[in-house]
């Protein structure tokens, strides 16, 4: 069994595992990040693709005067504003409609999304305003005839990617990144403290970490992991399971989205523009976490129910896609609470053996999250941690304004090193949407024949599902087709129609052993089709 020492061992590379071991590099920590599967392989990469607030939380806030779900919407707008500037090739603005039936509700959505607005304060990005029923059948014109709507803007990003590029920017500053790595033991010194993980790949390999902390960012798993820490520890988390269709009809041609106000569940429904379709999500069902990534036939059934109702004219809605993702939540201190109603904050707990969890809390709110990690990680260590160093995300420019101006000047540059198709444009957006600044010289490494565009879906190439082995940690076609490039997530065949090509590239990169080949199941089998 191979010995390494670091200051932090972090067992989980989702989004807070990632964010907690980006940020503890920063302060000059030696850091070993532990994946089990694949990196934002769970909940992560399966979410609604929404930087927001969260407008249903906003309500119950008021509804319940509850100031932690107050507190949560100005935090995550706060950070949606962060990662709109930080990764602008990940994320954009997305517009989408609240619709009203009466001029009374029309008044009331528009004064909270005014309040909505207002606490994003300097991070604000864009007010809200009114639609007519006019101007709403012209963005949306197969929808239901309605008073009008109130818009406002939130944001929309690329989860899987993201959660990627912080943990190989990571990796790049000096963390230890291994993935199929899962932690099946932990050891206590004579005192009762937790001082190494022991980690054990497919083949059977082990390795012990020995470390001055152990992070707990395991989401779903973050009971199980406490558990094998303190047997005596109470379970905390509560997995509800969010579902997801795409429709291969364009329901939002003009990028207008659309909030779907009540559903029977309580819940806000989202149908959005996705890569020329329409996205349609989340359902909210509590389930043992063992299903939280299977999208059931009710789920599916419940969310094109809601589509006919509000497109009529989409009387055969074709789904091309499916997935679902457990939310891990906090549970509530009562007992029969909705799942819908439990608020989406994050805690950092410390077991008296010294295992540091971080549980709860969604997408948005990663970066908060791993800060409150590592004031905990302080405590533990008995000394502040330096201040942080810069450290810009893979793909972006020394700052917010060079990574926009690069992106412009990188697109010439793109249209000489891509053949002359009917899809370069739609390539070249592709690409810098994926790989930010990285997207030349990606491209440029490769033989002009990899360049070419393998699908009318999402224009993939060659060159990146290689890049995808070689460089970005990929070990199976569903880490290649699903999580690095989206195309299974936007259009199931076609992703399929790929796999042979995918399955050659890893079999010819000599990275993936036997082992790993026979673990890892077939991408029909991981995603359901």
């Amino acid at each position: 069994m191979s010995d390494h020492n670091v200051d932090l061992v972090v067992i989980g590379a989702g989004a807070s595992g990632a964010s907690v071991a980006y940020e503890a590099v920063r302060r000059g920590l030696s850091v070993a990040l532990l994946e089990a599967g694949d990196i934002g392989g769970g909940t992560s990469s399966r979410s609604t693709k929404l930087l927001h607030g969260g407008v249903r939380y906003l309500e119950l806030a008021f509804k319940t005067l509850d100031l932690a779900q107050l507190n949560l919407v100005r935090e995550a707008l706060l950070e949606r504003g962060h990662w709109l500037e930080q990764a602008p090739f990940l994320a954009r603005r997305l517009e989408l409609a609240l619709p009203t039936k009466t001029l009374c509700g029309q008044a009331y959505y528009r004064i909270g999304l005014g309040v909505y607005d207002a606490l994003a304060g300097r991070q604000g990005i864009g007010s809200s305003r009114l639609l007519s029923s006019h101007q709403l059948d012209e963005a949306l014109p197969q929808l239901k005839s309605c008073q009008g709507a109130v818009a406002y803007k939130d944001g929309q990003f690329d989860d899987a990617r993201l959660n990627l590029l912080l943990a190989l920017t990571a990796q790049r500053a000096g963390a230890q990144l291994r993935t199929r790595c899962k932690v099946v033991g932990l050891e206590r010194n004579g005192a009762g403290r937790l001082v190494a993980a022991i980690s054990e790949t497919g083949d059977g390999t082990q390795e012990r970490w020995t470390a001055r902390v152990v992070v707990n960012a395991t989401g779903l798993g973050a009971d199980a992991l406490r558990q094998m820490a303190d047997p005596e520890a109470p379970a905390r988390m509560l997995t509800s399971r969010g579902s997801h269709i795409v429709l291969k009809q364009n329901l939002c041609p003009q990028g207008l989205g659309l909030l779907v106000p009540s559903t029977a569940d309580g819940r806000v429904l989202f149908m959005l523009p996705f890569f020329g379709r329409t996205l349609v999500g989340t359902t909210d069902e509590a389930c043992d976490p063992s299903l939280a990534s299977s999208c059931t036939a009710e789920e599916e059934s419940y969310l094109l129910n809601y589509v006919r109702e509000w497109f009529p004219g989409c009387a055969e809605p074709q789904v091309t896609s499916r997935w679902a993702g457990g939310r891990p939540l906090l549970k509530p201190p009562g007992e029969g609470l909705n799942s819908s109603r439990v608020v989406r904050e994050h805690e950092v707990e410390t077991l008296p053996c010294g295992l540091v969890s971080v549980m709860g809390g969604k997408w948005t709110t990663c970066r908060p999250m791993a800060l409150d990690t590592l004031t905990a990680v302080e405590r533990q260590l008995g000394q502040p941690l330096p201040s942080p160093k810069p450290l810009v995300l893979l793909g972006s420019g020394a700052t917010p304004t060079a990574t926009r101006d690069e992106l412009a000047a990188q697109k010439k540059q793109l249209e000489n090193l891509l053949p002359n198709t009917s899809q370069r444009s739609a390539q070249i957006e592709h690409l810098q949407g994926s790989h930010g600044l990285q997207a030349v010289p990606l491209i440029a490494a490769a033989a002009p024949e990899k360049r070419a565009p393998l699908s009318d879906v999402i224009p993939l190439c060659e060159a990146e599902i290689s890049h995808a082995i070689q460089a970005e940690q990929a070990r199976s076609s569903t880490d290649v087709l699903a999580r690095r490039c989206r195309l299974a997530m936007v259009d199931f065949a076609e992703a399929q129609r790929l796999e042979p090509l995918t399955e050659t590239y890893l079999a010819q990169s000599g990275l993936v052993s036997a082992s790993t080949a026979t673990s890892t199941s077939p991408m029909s089998h991981q995603l359901n089709p």
